[in-house]
């Protein structure tokens, strides 16, 4: 099914409000602002593929959109979550480095304290790095969409991960 402009504007008017209910189904909700990029890039993969003639109608046309933009906000949920936890550890290797200087921290131990965060299983790395940033544990559950039970158990072991390794580290001196 190659299709021309005019009938891909066609489809685009008869399919927004599915391909915008996929996506508001499908996108966090802190990620709303995205709505609009997601809806560009539902109907730009579409276009393509009817272009090349990929929809090989074996479902509905408006099914095939839906599967589409429920997988395009399912990306963008990855894309926005990972930038968040991008920004999120540069701004703590901000905050590090301000509070060796503030506070006449050991550079080598701040610096090995941010590596060994960096070493944590990512479940439990970001909720580290926003607990360290003192954020509450209600605001972390809510900016990653966990429920707070589950922050506040991943603090806990991210707090004893983290202890077991300085302590090994205090031993490993302390023979030598």
């Amino acid at each position: 099914m190659a299709v021309t402009n005019e009938e891909f504007t066609a489809i685009v008017e008869e399919t927004k409000a599915i391909v915008i209910s996929a996506i508001r189904t499908h996108l966090f909700e802190h990620y709303r602002h995205a709505v609009d990029d997601v809806v560009q890039e539902v109907y730009l993969r579409a276009f393509r593929s009817l272009v090349k003639g990929g929809f090989e109608k074996r479902a509905k046309l408006s099914t095939w959109l839906y599967a589409i933009a429920r997988n395009e906000s399912i990306r963008m949920n990855y894309r926005l979550k990972r930038a968040e936890q991008k920004r999120d550890f540069l701004f703590f290797e901000k905050k590090v480095a301000g509070a060796a200087v503030e506070e006449e921290i050991p550079r080598e131990r701040l610096a090995e304290l941010s590596g060994k965060i960096k070493e944590l299983p990512l479940r439990f790395r970001t909720i580290m790095l926003l607990y360290s940033e003192g954020m509450p544990g209600d605001e972390i559950a809510e900016k990653l969409s966990l429920a707070p039970g589950t922050v506040k158990s991943r603090i806990h072991k991210g707090k004893k991960l983290l202890r077991a390794f300085f302590a090994e580290k205090q031993g490993e001196a302390e023979n030598e």
